[in-house]
């Protein structure tokens, strides 16, 4: 997809209507009083939408709003797209709940600096002896052992796999992932930890766990070379881009993978409340050092940086802040945006690609799902 850029002048007279919507009595419901900016407010006035709770429904050229037959609104114009990938060939389901694989701890320790704020533990699998394969952007289903409060098996819980298909020691025959203890106070103060997220971080190497999967397909990665990735992930919702960069930039792993040499732009938006949260970050760091040309790494530190109006700086504040830089890049039709993390993040980057849309005319509540149709648009919030 295609979309004329509009051009922009110091003196830019251009004029916009912003929607929003506001929480009254508990439920959502649509303003009726529409704003009117100029373009040279447009940034401002959204931050202070965002700053007040509301939310941002709709921004559209005020020609186009009236329907002004003087100003004809630009049109999307769509150009041919990669072809949408084949998932055919996908592993799906080879180890069900009723017949999972067991699978050996090899490796479980934390991924923390001094003076992080929680628990999150890299945990590696040995996949040895079984048929349990997966590609990158796939998951496994954990099953906790022991009982629940009913007397019945624990459930299982999804998570996201951190490692290529190759695994960590490039032999085929593992599997890592990227664990958060689940921890939070109940109605009556109680502190309390997830079942199965306590179940892994504190599982010693050597033990046996029951493995589902693998699922989903929604987060796969293109297998197109020359594709651009856009990543924007929170806490560990890094895993699925861990497992991305490492086919694109480890060195093992390239020379694993002869038919992939990646020769597009990966930008990774990585958000954590404290710099010792952030995850993965040698690895990032070698990435960036050894592939300048091909990667971008851009940080979101909740508790230590401020946005413009002052606030905690939040993945979404970064992504508004470069918001036409990846809009321009959405433009290109290899590009491809992945999303993972905390659902919280999505009302603010809908906004930012909003507003950077308007600016050349577009409507993003048209784009975001076209760019969904086109199998450019992933996403894995929670």
């Amino acid at each position: 997809m295609r979309v004329p850029p509009a051009s922009c002048t110091p003196g830019d007279s251009r004029m916009f209507t912003i929607e929003v919507s506001h929480a009254s009595g508990g439920i959502v419901r649509r303003s009726l009083k529409q704003m009117l900016v100029t373009y040279s407010s447009l940034s401002a006035t959204l931050q202070l939408i965002r700053n007040s709770g509301a939310r941002v429904l709709r921004i559209t050229p005020h020609q186009q709003a009236n329907n002004s037959p003087s100003t004809p609104s630009a049109a999307v114009t769509e150009t041919p797209s990669p072809k949408a990938k084949d998932h055919g060939q996908v592993p799906v389901n080879l180890y069900k709940p009723k017949d999972p694989f067991l699978g050996t701890v090899l490796d479980n320790y934390s991924l923390l600096a001094d003076g992080a704020i929680g628990r999150v533990n890299h945990i590696t699998f040995d996949l040895s002896g079984g048929n349990l394969h997966y590609v990158e952007g796939q998951s496994i289903g954990i099953i906790p052992d022991g009982e629940d409060a009913n007397g019945k098996p624990h459930k299982l819980r999804l998570y996201s796999i951190a490692s290529t298909r190759h695994g960590d020691n490039l032999e085929g025959s593992t599997v890592s992932l990227c664990v958060r203890q689940l921890e939070y106070k109940n109605e009556a103060g109680e502190q309390i930890y997830g079942v199965c997220s306590s179940f892994l971080c504190d599982i010693e190497p050597g033990a046996k766990v029951k493995i589902t999967g693998p699922v989903g397909k929604e987060m796969l990665l293109p297998p197109d070379e020359d594709a651009n990735v856009i990543m924007l992930a929170t806490g560990t919702g890094i895993a699925p881009m861990r497992a991305y960069l490492r086919r694109m930039f480890e060195p093992g792993e390239q020379g694993k993978n002869p038919e992939y040499k990646f020769k597009g732009k990966a930008w990774l938006f990585m958000g954590v409340p404290k710099t010792p949260n952030l995850l993965y970050e040698d690895d990032f760091s070698r990435y960036l050092s050894d592939y300048p040309e091909n990667f971008r790494y851009t940080k979101a530190i909740s508790r230590e940086q401020e946005n413009p109006s002052g606030g905690r700086m939040y993945i979404q504040d970064r992504v508004t802040e470069h918001a036409d830089e990846i809009f321009a890049l959405i433009e290109d039709p290899k590009t491809h945006v992945y999303m993972c993390g905390l659902r919280g993040m999505e009302p603010g980057i809908d906004e930012a690609m909003t507003a950077a849309a308007a600016k050349s005319g577009q409507d993003w509540s048209t784009l975001r799902p076209a760019l969904k149709k086109a199998d450019r648009w992933h996403v894995e919030t929670y």
